[in-house]
C-alpha cells in the first residue's frame, strides 16, 4: 500500500509540473500582470512592471509609373523608468530594396550608413554600452526585418526613418501597391537547438536556426499600433479608378496626380494596406521602360503585356487540379471562411472531364482521397462536404502536404495544377522552395494568400518555384473576384519562350536570367543593367508564343529623362536572384561575396548588409543600467490568438505534455478511489 501511495505522490507531482508548461508566446498584460485586456505589452524590469514602448508609424508613398519610393517612420516612446533598449520586427514588401534609415532625437538627425552586417553589429554594440544613441536596421527575411534603437532615456522619444525603393505590380490591367501593416506569427517546426540567438518567443531549432528572430511578440489590441499613410501618384496616363481595397481614404486629384490619404488618425496596424488604380481603357499601357544611368552605367525597367486572350476559347486539355488548403491554427476565424469559399468556388469550376483532389493540413496532413479522382457530380458534392466541415487548429506543417500533392504522375492526359491556400506563416521559407523545385515535375504550382497579413515573400516565390502565379484575397467580399482571375490563368495557357533581345553593341545583366512563362493578365518584367554604347536608333525586342501565335514589341529608350530608383531595382533583383543560386547549393563564399558587393554599391540592406545610425554624443550616463524591450506587433484582423498561440498552434510539445499532465492527474484519481476502496476493505476485514 505504501508503495502505491509513493506512486501516487510521484504521479501527482509530475501532472502538476507538466500543466504548468508556460505556451512559447506570452501574450501582452495591462500594467499589473493580473489583468490582461488592452494588450500592452509589460516588460518586468528592477523597478517593477513597466508598459512597453508604444509604436506610431507615419508611411509617405511617392509613386511614379511603375516605381515607388516609400518612407517609413516609427516612433518609439519609453514610457518607463530606466534606459532602454527597444528592439522591432517588422515587415516590409518582400520587393522592397531598404536603402536609407535616419534615426531622430529631438532637433538632432544621424544618417544611417550601408556596411557588412557583422561590422554593422559591432558598432551598434559598442554605440549601445558607451551609451550612446544608436539604431541599427537588420534583414531576417526578404519581407521581414529588425529595427534596434539603443539608449532610450526615460520619458524620451525616438525617430527611425527607414526608406526603401519598390516597382509596382501590374497585372489583369490595375496597377497595385501593398505595404504590410503586420505579420501572421509564423509556425516553427524542428526540434530544439540549444542556444537561442534572438528574444523572440520561440526558441531556434534544426529546421529555423533564426526562428527567435522572426518570432515577436503580439498583441490583441493597442491604443500604441496605430498609422496614418500618404500615397502621391503620377501614374503617367490618365485613370478610370483609384481606391484602396481594405481601408477607408481620401482622393485628390490635381492635373493628373493623385493624393490618397487614410481615412482618421487612428487606424489599426491589422491589416495589410493596398492601392489599386486602372488607366482609363484607350490609355491602357502595353509596354512601359524607364531608366536611370549611375557610375555611367544605365539600368532600365521593362514592362511589357502580351497579347490579349479575353476573348478565346478556354484551352481543351484536361486538367488534374489538386487543391490543398491550410486549416492551422492561424487560419482561425476570417481566414477559414476564405479559405472554404476559394476552394468551393474552384470546385464549382471543375469540368467533367477534369480529375481533382482535396489535401487539407494542418500538424498532420489527410488527403480526401488517396489519388485524383474524376470530377464526377457526386464526387465533386463529396468533397463541398468536406470542405464544409473544414476547422482551423493545430501547426503549419506544410512541407508534407506539398510532397502528397506533388507525388506521383498525372496521367498523361491530363495536365497538373496545384492550388496552395495558405497564409504561409513559417519559418522554414527555404526549405520549402527547394522542396517544391525538386518535385515540381510538370506540375504548376499557384498559391493564394489568405488574411490580413500572409506571408506575401513566401506566396510569390513558391509560386517562382513551382512556375505558376500567386493572388492574395484579403477580404470575404472578394473572393469571387480573385478566383475568377485565378481560373481564368489555369485555363488558358502560359506565353512561353519569351526572349528579350538587347542591341548587338550593349552587355546586359538582366534579372530574371529567363524570363518565366505567363498566364493571363501578366506582364513581362525584366531589371538589367547595360555595359557599353547605345547608338542612335538602338531598340529592345521583347517576343514570345501564344495561342495567337508568334508575337512581339520593340521598345526605345529615352536616356534624358532619368528615373530615380530604377538601379537599386536592378540590385534587390541581383541579390535575390543569389540568394536562389546560394540556397540551391551554389559556392556560398562567391555568392556572399557577390551579394555584399551589389549591396554596397547601391546602399541596400540585405542578408549580408545592415545599415548602423550612431551618435557620437554619449546619452546614458556611464553605471546607469540598459533594460533590452522586445517590442510587440498587432495581431491581424481577423484572427484569433489562442487558436494560434492555443495548443497544437506551436512547434514546441508544450500541448503534448499538458496533455499527458492531464493523463497523469486522471491515473492519479482513479488510484485515490483504489486506494479509498483498499481502505474500507481492510478496515472491514479488521473489524
Amino acid at each position: 500500500m505504501n508503495r502505491i501511495r509513493t506512486l501516487l505522490d510521484t504521479l501527482c507531482r509530475r501532472a502538476a509540473l507538466l500543466l504548468l508548461v508556460p505556451p512559447v508566446m506570452v501574450i501582452a498584460e495591462e500594467p499589473t500582470p493580473q489583468a490582461a485586456r488592452t494588450g500592452s505589452l509589460l516588460w518586468q524590469m528592477e523597478q517593477g512592471y513597466a508598459t512597453a514602448t508604444l509604436i506610431n508609424t507615419d508611411v509617405r508613398m511617392q509613386i511614379s509609373g511603375l516605381v515607388a519610393r516609400v518612407s517609413v517612420t516609427q516612433e518609439f516612446q519609453n514610457d518607463g523608468a530606466e534606459w532602454v533598449e527597444g528592439i522591432y520586427v517588422f515587415p516590409l514588401p518582400d520587393k522592397a530594396a531598404v536603402d536609407r534609415m535616419r534615426l531622430h532625437v529631438g532637433d538632432r538627425f544621424i544618417e544611417g550608413e550601408i556596411q557588412e552586417k557583422e561590422r554593422a553589429k559591432k558598432a551598434y554594440e559598442k554605440a549601445k554600452q558607451a551609451g550612446k544613441k544608436a539604431s541599427l536596421v537588420e534583414q531576417q527575411r526578404a519581407n521581414l526585418f529588425t529595427t534596434s534603437v539603443a539608449n532610450v532615456a526615460p520619458g524620451e522619444k525616438v525617430v527611425v526613418e527607414i526608406e526603401y525603393l519598390e516597382d509596382v505590380r501590374f497585372e489583369d490591367g490595375r496597377f497595385s501597391i501593398r505595404f504590410p501593416m503586420t505579420l501572421t506569427p509564423r509556425y516553427i517546426s524542428g526540434q530544439p537547438l540549444p542556444d537561442k540567438v534572438g528574444s523572440g518567443w520561440s526558441g531556434d531549432t534544426d529546421r529555423v536556426s533564426d526562428a527567435s528572430l522572426i518570432t515577436p511578440p503580439m498583441v490583441s489590441g493597442s491604443s500604441g499600433h496605430t498609422i496614418t499613410l500618404t500615397a502621391d501618384v503620377n501614374a503617367g496616363v490618365p485613370l478610370e479608378i483609384i481606391a484602396s481595397r481594405y481601408h477607408p481614404v481620401s482622393v485628390r486629384e490635381d492635373s493628373g496626380r493623385y493624393r490618397v490619404t487614410l481615412s482618421g488618425d487612428k487606424v489599426p496596424m491589422d491589416h495589410d494596406f493596398e492601392l489599386v488604380w486602372q488607366a482609363v481603357r484607350s490609355a491602357e499601357p502595353r509596354a512601359m521602360a524607364f531608366t536611370e544611368v549611375v557610375n555611367g552605367e544605365p539600368h532600365h525597367l521593362l514592362m511589357v503585356m502580351p497579347p490579349d486572350q479575353m476573348d478565346l476559347p478556354a484551352a481543351s486539355m484536361a486538367r488534374e487540379i489538386i487543391l490543398v488548403v491550410d486549416t492551422s491554427g492561424s487560419m482561425h476565424g476570417v481566414s477559414i471562411a476564405q479559405a472554404k469559399r476559394a476552394v468551393r468556388l474552384a470546385l464549382q469550376g471543375l469540368k467533367a472531364t477534369d480529375r481533382f483532389n482535396v489535401i487539407e493540413f494542418n500538424s498532420v496532413s489527410n488527403a480526401l482521397h488517396p489519388s485524383s479522382v474524376v470530377a464526377s457530380p457526386s464526387n465533386v458534392n463529396e468533397a463541398m462536404n468536406f470542405v464544409q466541415r473544414l476547422k482551423a487548429n493545430g501547426g503549419t506543417e506544410m512541407r508534407p502536404a506539398l510532397s502528397l500533392a506533388l507525388r506521383g504522375q498525372p496521367p498523361s492526359t491530363h495536365l497538373r495544377q496545384v492550388v496552395f491556400v495558405t497564409d504561409g506563416s513559417v519559418g522554414n521559407e527555404d526549405e520549402l522552395f527547394t522542396m517544391i523545385e525538386q518535385n515540381l515535375g510538370y506540375a504548376r504550382l499557384f498559391t493564394v494568400g489568405i488574411g490580413s497579413a500572409p506571408n506575401g515573400w513566401f506566396m510569390r516565390k513558391a509560386a517562382e518555384a513551382g512556375r505558376g502565379s500567386y493572388t492574395f484575397i484579403s477580404a470575404l467580399h472578394e473572393v469571387g473576384e480573385k478566383m475568377d482571375n485565378l481560373f481564368r490563368k489555369l485555363a488558358n495557357p502560359q506565353v512561353t519562350n519569351i526572349e528579350v533581345q538587347w542591341p548587338n553593341s550593349v552587355v546586359v545583366d538582366s534579372y530574371p536570367t529567363t524570363v518565366p512563362d505567363l498566364y493571363f493578365g501578366e506582364p513581362v518584367t525584366v531589371r538589367a543593367r547595360a555595359s557599353g554604347g547605345y547608338r542612335p536608333g538602338d531598340t529592345v525586342r521583347v517576343s514570345g508564343n501564344s495561342v495567337t501565335g508568334a508575337w512581339s514589341k520593340v521598345l526605345t529608350f529615352d536616356m534624358s529623362r532619368q528615373s530615380n530608383g530604377v538601379a537599386a531595382l536592378w540590385a534587390r533583383a541581383r541579390i535575390a536572384e543569389l540568394m536562389d543560386s546560394e540556397r540551391r547549393g551554389e559556392d556560398a563564399g562567391e555568392t556572399r561575396d557577390a551579394i555584399v558587393e551589389t549591396a554596397l554599391t547601391h546602399h541596400l540592406v540585405s542578408k549580408y548588409t545592415s545599415l548602423v545610425a550612431v551618435d557620437k554624443t554619449p546619452a546614458r550616463p556611464v553605471g546607469d543600467p540598459l533594460a533590452s524591450e522586445q517590442l510587440a506587433n498587432r495581431m491581424p484582423y481577423g484572427q484569433s490568438t489562442n487558436a494560434i498561440f492555443g495548443f497544437p498552434a506551436t512547434a514546441t510539445d508544450a500541448p503534448m505534455q499538458r496533455l499527458i499532465g492531464l493523463a497523469l492527474l486522471f491515473a492519479a484519481t482513479l488510484l485515490v478511489a483504489a486506494l479509498r476502496i483498499g481502505d474500507e476493505w481492510t478496515r472491514g476485514r479488521l473489524a
